[in-house]
């Protein structure tokens, strides 16, 4: 079953990503120094909402939801909004990450089983 909470919060931190980091490629490019007072507020907050994620996941798992989803969001708007350009294994790599993102969402008994039965995949780190 996919854990749409742990989702959302990811995607809530890639929204911030997405409208902080073009921000900041756009004073890169120019734009007045003033903007970038816009990040810095987003980013002042996020503290906060990660708090508020963390009563939903664990921290390990919050945290590559959160970066996955930024990356994807933010990669997104790099090749949509500013026209940049990737290879094919590069998107190759954006496509795994999206699967990844999907398997961190994810969470199944019988596959956590099958998976702790087969491949010894249980103790240590294991939940």
């Amino acid at each position: 079953m996919i854990n749409w909470r742990t989702l959302l919060f990811g995607l809530g931190f890639g929204l911030i990503d997405s409208i902080a980091l073009p921000i900041t490629k756009a004073v890169s490019n120019g734009l007045n120094k003033w903007y970038m007072i816009i990040p810095m507020i987003f980013y002042a907050f996020s503290p906060l909402v990660f708090l508020k994620a963390l009563s939903q996941e664990s921290l390990t798992v919050m945290n590559l939801v959160w970066d996955l989803s930024s990356d994807i969001i933010v990669t997104m708007i790099g090749l949509f909004v500013f026209a940049e350009k990737i290879s094919p294994v590069k998107l190759m790599g954006v496509v795994a990450g999206m699967f990844s993102l999907f398997l961190l969402a994810y969470d199944s008994p019988e596959w956590n089983g099958f998976l702790a039965e087969n491949f010894h995949m249980s103790g240590g780190i294991f939940q």
